[in-house]
């Protein structure tokens, strides 16, 4: 899958999971929290796009250890990063809730299209 469809995807994937999760269970206006999922999303794909690509040269273990961890920093780093966004405190539950199922979602979409 080429870089600008998978940001594409993320973004139609994550955006309303973040937007959903942002506001109806945590006190944030639908456009902050859409606008936050986008945001944290372009601070974080390229990242883990580039991560990703040094994996690939080695062998499929080494690729998929390499795969779960930066997803897992990713997840942290949106946690983080939706904090100041989107008005909560890193000691909530909310952004680690959100940027995990957010994450999965693009991740399962991103599996079953083949990427």
């Amino acid at each position: 899958m080429r870089y600008p469809v998978a940001l594409a995807l993320t973004l139609l994937t994550e955006t309303p999971v973040y937007t959903a999760a942002l506001t109806r269970i945590g006190p944030v206006r639908p456009r902050r929290a859409a606008a936050a999922g986008v945001l944290v999303n372009l601070v974080t794909h390229s990242l883990l796009w580039w991560t990703l690509r040094h994996w690939t040269d080695g062998p499929a273990a080494a690729y998929w250890t390499g795969f779960a961890l930066s997803e897992i920093a990713v997840c942290a780093a949106e946690a983080l990063l939706l904090c100041p966004l989107a008005g909560l405190r890193p000691r909530d539950p909310l952004p680690w809730i959100a940027s995990g199922t957010a994450n999965a979602t693009s991740l399962l979409a991103g599996l079953l299209l083949g990427g």
